[in-house]
């Protein structure tokens, strides 16, 4: 049985046979790249259905499990927990997994957890299985990682890695719609025209609803994965990305020479230049989690906002950031060569006006400028949360370490988001809501720091690179 389970998970094998006709490479690599990437940008956007859908009904939530402020915090706290140290780990498998069972198992498992979840009271058993759903999670993006700079080059990446992540804000955007028309539906009484039956939606739907009904869409959406997605271009008789367009990646020539082990190490563990993106995606990501997962309850019980239109309210600062996210990655390919850091200390420092500006404006009174500095915060954070511990952590890191590299960021990524929880309730039950949204304006400013510092080994003119290092900082130089 477990021989079977370790199977599933062995990464693709080459083909046996490769195709040769340069024509035929070029069509199914056309076909294949369109479906890979639909194929993860569907599967990420069901992954945010199924962790994403506690926010937009956390005023409701709270009220109807009867949690307080500070246990709310706290389940945050240990999803978070739970969800970074998994993403590093499930970086490390992933590079060594085969990557349709790894994201789709992730998938299933956590939506199997959502089926259940609304019907639980116990606030211990919330914590736990919000955890554990969590955990599993984190094998969502590491194998993204893994499958990106497996199809497409580092000459494209910033563009199409973007591009991609886009999908973190539509699923939540979409997941938010979705809460907003379901907790409409709850209640709510309709007449069948000439049969003059009337039909109390309430005996069908309830809150709950916003839990399972993600849940069965990612059942659906794991067995759609497990069918589609590929390992990569030499499972299925194609050449490597690098032959198919002539970019060549970072350097690769001591593969041969490098265990596993060594390639960590070097090329994660003691990169100086990754443990301050890592550092740099403390910030940026309590910035993100304090904006989302606080807003609906900052606008319903102290700005007085109504809370049935919350949901959609909430959903716009998703789906600008969608926005922001898409246009960070062109700015850095189009205006820097596909350098991050000049494109991430450019929104930073708009997001530290933005935050504050937010707790300050928004309101009943003000609805429409509200919804645009929502819209605002969501696009300045979008781009700095794609960029930095994505494409900038793959620009300064090895292709064979890369999914290692994406989940170690993603790890201090996952700090910051709990900091977000049981910190952020800490603070507001202290110092008040002004205090947290300053100290949102702060992280904005300290991420500024370390985003930059990696600036000179973007550009491939670091002189004090090793001999063997050097050959990396040419490629990239071809690449951009």
């Amino acid at each position: 049985m477990l021989d079977k389970i370790k199977n599933i998970f062995k990464p693709m094998p080459d083909a046996v046979e490769m195709v040769k006709d340069e024509n035929e490479i070029k069509k199914q690599y056309r076909s294949m790249r369109i479906k890979m990437f639909f194929s993860m940008y569907l599967g990420y956007v069901m992954y945010y259905f199924t962790r994403k859908n506690l926010s937009p009904v956390a005023h409701i939530f709270r009220e109807e499990s009867g949690i307080t402020i500070a246990q709310y915090g706290w389940i945050g706290t240990i999803s978070y927990f739970t969800y970074g140290v998994g993403k590093f780990l499930s970086g490390m498998l992933a590079d060594k997994c085969n990557l349709r069972a790894f994201m789709a198992t992730g998938l299933f498992v956590s939506s199997i957890v959502n089926l259940f979840f609304g019907y639980l009271h116990s606030f211990y058993l919330l914590a736990f299985f919000w955890g554990l759903s969590n955990a599993f999670q984190s094998m969502g993006f590491p194998p993204v990682a893994r499958g990106l700079v497996t199809w497409f080059s580092a000459k494209e990446r910033a563009t199409k890695w973007t591009l991609w992540s886009s999908s973190h804000t539509v699923g939540t955007t979409a997941v938010a719609w979705l809460a907003g028309g379901l907790l409409f539906l709850v209640g709510a009484k309709f007449t069948l025209p000439v049969l003059g039956i009337q039909i109390d939606m309430s005996h069908f739907i309830s809150w709950r609803s916003v839990f399972y009904v993600p849940g069965i869409l990612g059942l659906l959406t794991s067995i759609y994965l497990f069918k589609t997605l590929v390992d990569k271009p030499t499972s299925i008789g194609l050449p490597s990305i690098e032959d198919f367009t002539g970019v060549k990646a970072p350097t690769t020539a001591q593969k041969e020479e490098m265990s596993y082990w060594e390639i960590l190490k070097k090329y994660v563990l003691t990169n100086p230049y990754l443990w301050a993106l890592a550092i740099a995606y403390v910030f940026i990501y309590y910035i993100r989690f304090v904006t989302l997962d606080w807003a609906t309850i900052f606008l319903g019980e102290v700005k007085g906002m109504d809370k049935k239109a919350l949901p959609f309210l909430y959903s716009i600062m998703p789906l600008i950031g969608t926005l922001g996210g898409i246009a960070s990655g062109w700015m850095a390919d189009r205006f820097f060569n596909g350098r991050c850091a000049p494109v991430n200390i450019i929104f930073l420092f708009i997001l530290i006006f933005v935050v504050y500006a937010f707790y300050l404006y928004s309101g009943p009174n003000h609805l429409m400028l509200t919804a645009v500095l929502l819209g605002a915060v969501g696009f300045f954070v979008d781009g700095p949360q794609n960029l930095a511990g994505g494409v900038q952590v793959s620009r300064i890191t090895v292709k064979e370490s890369v999914g290692a590299a994406c989940g170690f960021s993603g790890m201090f990524g996952y700090f910051g988001a709990m900091i977000s929880g049981r910190g952020a309730a800490f603070i507001i039950s202290h110092y008040g809501w002004s205090a947290l949204y300053m100290s949102c304006a702060v992280a904005a400013f300290a991420a500024m720091i370390f985003v930059a510092i990696p600036w000179n080994k973007e550009k491939g003119d670091d002189h004090n690179n090793k001999k063997n290092e050097t050959a990396q900082c040419e490629a990239e130089k071809k690449a951009v």
